[in-house]
């Protein structure tokens, strides 16, 4: 009787925990993200803690080797690094061409430096606190659109 209703409880769970599941695959050639963020105290890709990124670089995937395993094209700065990683390590790469940003349109300095030109004042306000008055303006910005106003 014990057997029959752990079993229950078990296919209960188990249904459930399908529901959440996706089979996640990639094709030789696809380009992912490398999920870092579990590799704290191996690596620190310059900061730490809660601003630690949690992927970095798009690579390419060269090979799969088993149904949740690939091969990836990494960079020379991780040649330290086992080149095989579990799907749940990556994440698919999308392109949005709405956040590239020409280069002709921003000017680069030599020191790959640029200055970000306001155009117009959105919006004014001044908040009030206990004792103080903040100002607050709303920018919006040169190349960029009304989304990206701060």
């Amino acid at each position: 009787m014990i057997k029959d209703r752990l079993k229950a409880v078990f296919d209960t769970q188990k249904s459930y925990t399908d529901l959440k599941q996706r089979d996640i695959e990639y094709l030789v050639g696809d380009k992912v993200f490398l999920k870092v963020s579990s590799w704290k105290k191996v690596l620190r890709f310059g900061r730490k803690g809660k601003l630690s990124p949690r992927y970095i670089e798009s690579y390419k995937v060269v090979e799969r080797i088993g149904p949740v395993a690939y091969r990836l094209a990494l960079s020379p700065e991780l040649q330290k690094i086992h080149d095989v990683f579990h799907v749940s390590m990556l994440r698919r790469y999308r392109s949005d061409s709405s956040l590239i940003i020409s280069v002709k349109d921003i000017e680069v300095r030599p020191d790959l430096s640029y200055e970000e030109e306001l155009v117009p004042i959105l919006a004014r306000e001044v908040k009030e606190l206990r004792n103080k008055r903040v100002p607050l303006v709303k920018v919006l910005w040169k190349s960029h659109s009304m989304e990206e106003a701060t």
